[in-house]
């Protein structure tokens, strides 16, 4: 029985064509030359092939073939007689190295990918009247969402890419343009006009969807005995439980609900949610928190967290030592060695971990004020410091004990951080698994809703206080993407870290200054409009700060303009 061939799977790929055809045509000429009359040459011309094929530039003449393996005088010479011949029989316009090269196809994404649903998204936000042009990434995944087949935030199994992968390719191709931090996405001249396409198509197909469903329903229709399917109420049901589930709208203080097709609409934006039951509650350590330092002591934490029965994860947080996320509950998958990554939103607490001798250090170095400015910054609204080793043991650092209780004061009064003083890291284990039990069960019954940062600011809302059994929270990579030290920074925020250098100057009166002065520029121009030195050292002591809206007061204001409006160094 004579042996099968062996199936070969797959497709073979094109081989580039050699830039060099004629040279590669001279070149086999005289190797099969050599081979009819036995010559060992042959090999030696067989391998100045091998060469040229690697060769991916087109050369000009023999000589610069010098620079390739196995091409020696000897074959170049030849190479350049039969160059030259070639010249005179049809012309120099017609060089060796030009070849016939294919039209370059237009890049069109396919239909339902992710490249496509960003496109059509983008194009349909700059139809909307008054439309700002461009869109926020987390607002764009939300809205393409429906038009990609894929995740734009899961990859799918075995694969480490989503749909969102497909945007390097649109800016590439100069379709798409991604400006600011964070980042704003628009569509370039190109991306408008093939956007523009791909929407008439859409429609186009929409259309003939249309029509064929509603010939379908008209000869169905005919017959007497069919139960007309489309007015099935299992649409609305739909949508009434959606409306039930994801609404975190109260409501209205006239006692009327809203319209169900105005609540649909509000909560477009924040179609994601986790349901009661279906996620858990985890805390979050830091990894520096169990590594490096002392690590006796920070195993010890971990440890006692493993003992009280704690569901943890060390990874790396951007800002604070602790926090706690909501993870969706993901069902291992038949035949895949680990489950599915499920969703995680971060609950409103996080916590900063301090020891007296750290506590002392980052005051010492600014530490303490950038880090305290970080997190009332990072858009969870309930930051908690843990200080450790309060009493004796701060008796043997570097600044006085009584400083170091007054900036714990300072923390808790002025800039309104809960203060949890504990005496070891036992009693910080504790605390935290208090926490995460509190936790566990003060959202066991509420509905978690992902919303964007970027979309609806850092303040977070107040559905916990109100006791609704909804809430919206930011997504654990949002969140921690934010919260990155050394970002790119915007000139507001360079001006606030410079103003916040000045002693008295917190982060509330930075906050109020850049209110009515965005900018060191605006600020500048501001004093030259003023007519007396006078006036422009009181310039800023009328502006109010923080909850009780008390004045920055005259000689804070006069602080900032010797700062900015003083020639020379100040003495």
């Amino acid at each position: 029985m004579p042996a099968t061939e062996p199936v070969r799977l797959g497709r073979k790929r094109a081989l580039p064509s050699c830039p060099n055809p004629l040279f590669l045509k001279w070149l086999t000429e005289l190797r099969d030359e050599a081979k009819e009359k036995g010559l060992k040459i042959q090999y030696t011309y067989q391998k100045a092939i091998n060469s040229l094929n690697k060769y991916p530039l087109p050369l000009k003449n023999a000589k610069e073939a010098k620079i390739l393996q196995n091409f020696g005088d000897g074959i170049c010479k030849i190479l350049d007689e039969k160059l030259q011949r070639y010249y005179r029989e049809n012309g120099k316009e017609q060089t060796h190295g030009s070849g016939k090269r294919g039209k370059k196809r237009e890049y069109v994404p396919q239909r339902r990918s992710g490249g496509y649903a960003v496109l059509l998204t983008l194009y349909k936000e700059t139809q909307v009247p008054g439309s700002k042009g461009y869109m926020f990434k987390m607002e764009l995944q939300t809205e393409a969402q429906h038009l990609c087949d894929k995740s734009f935030t899961v990859p799918d199994l075995g694969s480490k890419y989503t749909a969102w992968s497909s945007v390097s390719t649109l800016i590439q191709k100069n379709l798409l343009i991604k400006t600011h931090n964070p980042a704003r996405y628009s569509l370039t001249e190109g991306g408008l006009a093939l956007a523009e396409r791909l929407a008439s198509v859409e429609q186009t197909n929409t259309d003939g969807d249309r029509e064929e469903v509603r010939s379908e329903l008209e000869a169905t229709e005919e017959d007497d005995n069919v139960v007309d399917l489309t007015g099935s109420d299992e649409g609305e049901e739909e949508e009434e439980e959606n409306r039930i589930h994801c609404d975190v709208d109260d409501v209205r203080s006239s006692g009327k609900p809203q319209n169900s097709q105005t609540t649909t609409t509000s909560r477009k934006p924040n179609a994601e949610c986790l349901l009661p039951g279906t996620y858990e509650i985890m805390l979050c350590v830091d990894f520096i928190e169990t590594t490096g330092g002392s690590h006796h002591r920070k195993q010890e934490l971990v440890k006692e967290l493993q003992r009280n029965g704690v569901n943890f994860d060390i990874r790396k947080l951007n800002v604070g030592d602790f926090l706690w996320v909501a993870r969706e509950k993901v069902a291992p998958v038949a035949g895949q060695l680990r489950a599915p990554v499920g969703r995680e939103l971060v609950l409103d607490y996080i916590v900063e971990r301090k020891r007296m001798d750290d506590l002392c250090g980052s005051i010492i170095d600014g530490r303490f004020r950038e880090q305290k400015f970080r997190l009332k910054r990072c858009g969870l609204r309930k930051p908690i410091y843990l200080v450790e080793e309060c009493g004796s043991a701060a008796s043997h650092l570097s600044l006085p004990e009584t400083t170091l209780q007054q900036a714990i004061v300072n923390t808790q009064v002025v800039d309104g951080f809960f203060v949890k003083r504990v005496q070891d890291v036992r009693e910080s284990a504790a605390y935290l698994t208090i926490m995460t039990r509190f936790l566990t069960k003060l959202y066991q019954n509420r509905t978690l809703i992902c919303r964007s940062r970027e979309l609806e600011g850092d303040g977070g809302s107040d559905e916990e206080e109100r006791g609704l059994p909804s809430c919206s929270l930011m997504s654990f990579a949002e969140f921690n993407h934010g919260a990155v030290k050394n970002k790119c920074q915007t000139v507001r925020e360079v001006f606030a870290r410079q103003l916040m250098q000045i002693s008295g100057l917190s982060g509330d009166k930075a906050a109020a200054i850049l209110e009515h002065y965005s900018t060191p520029h605006s600020l500048l121009t501001a004093y030259e409009q003023c007519t007396s030195e006078a006036e422009k050292e009181k310039l800023l002591s009328s502006i109010r700060y923080g909850k009780l809206k008390r004045n920055l007061g005259p000689s804070l204001s006069r602080t900032v303009y010797q700062l900015y409006c003083t020639q020379g160094a100040l003495t």
